[in-house]
């Protein structure tokens, strides 16, 4: 992943350093609006996909991305524990040389009061330098994106036996990682508006122009006054998530269907796929960390 932003030393950041990476995220998401005219063609084989699969793997497949709805609804198999990220937030801040006076919040931030034990909570994560941040996210993304290109390598050598198996298995490793990026900007999967916008970083990761930018518009405003019922009201359409997911896996997923000549591809495939969760994750939990730091910054009044 391109880390094109600046770092220092795990202080906390001005005012002006906070606005000029909300500008750098903003272009990213310009950026993302341009699709490549092949996106829309690169979802055309899962028709052929579905005649080729028996029913019985399509049966297993569609159950396996149902988790998305238990997930949604109470996090289900998919839960990420987050004392061990705690526990990297701390040993990075300590490592960057800030110690923790002046950055520990003395408050609960976004209405939670954190922590699985004791050591740091996730209102004293949120209030970490974004270098912290930034760093431990992108430590988890480069583990999973291994792990990942392990896991394709491995069910790429059975052809479409095994695709039945690895779909589900990306699908649950993009949930996790999504979790782990949103413990790291001091969010908290357990909380079930959290758990919406993961699977619409999920959505955002795998749509096409036209859906980024809708998903976009939805995560604008998903912090403000009324956001939280009109948001939730959105969870009944996570199917329509699982499908785009789904799709979006289009030729590399038949280029896996090939027993043996599958372990490359799906060794590529699996990792590029979690750099790309992740990185949507990385990005838009970053800047929703950023406008709340602003927002703090604000004197009382000021709109």
């Amino acid at each position: 992943m391109n880390n094109q932003f600046w770092e220092v030393s795990g202080q906390m950041e001005t005012k002006d350093q906070l606005e000029q990476e909300l500008r750098r995220i903003e272009k990213w998401e310009k950026d993302q609006k341009s699709a490549w005219f092949w996106e829309k063609w690169s979802r055309l084989p899962f028709m052929l996909l579905d005649r080729l699969t028996p029913k019985v793997i399509q049966d297993k497949l569609a159950e396996g991305l149902g988790e998305v709805g238990r997930f949604l609804q109470t996090g289900g198999q998919y839960l990420v524990q987050r004392r061990s990220i705690f526990k990297r937030l701390e040993r990075t801040h300590s490592l960057m040389g800030s110690g923790s006076e002046g950055s520990r919040a003395t408050e609960p931030a976004d209405g939670h009061d954190g922590g699985d034990g004791a050591g740091l909570t996730l209102a004293e994560a949120a209030n970490l330098p974004l270098a912290v941040m930034d760093s431990v996210a992108d430590e988890l993304t480069a583990s999973r994106a291994k792990l990942a290109a392990a896991q394709g390598a491995t069910t790429g050598i059975g052809g479409v036996l095994t695709l039945a198996i690895d779909i589900p298995a990306v699908l649950g490793l993009s949930l996790k990682v999504l979790q782990e990026i949103a413990v790291c900007y001091g969010y908290d999967p357990r909380d079930e508006k959290e758990r919406l916008f993961i699977v619409k970083c999920l959505q955002f990761a795998s749509a096409d122009i036209v859906g980024k930018k809708a998903v976009l518009d939805e995560l604008g405003q998903f912090d403000g006054d009324h956001a939280p019922a009109q948001v939730m009201s959105q969870i009944q359409g996570w199917r329509e998530v699982v499908q785009t997911y789904r799709d979006s896996f289009g030729w590399k997923k038949l280029f896996q269907l090939v027993p043996i000549a599958g372990i490359l591809f799906g060794s590529i495939s699996n990792k590029g796929t979690i750099e790309d969760v992740a990185e949507a994750g990385k990005m838009l939990y970053r800047k929703r960390r950023i406008v709340a730091k602003l927002h703090s910054e604000r004197p009382d009044g000021e709109a």
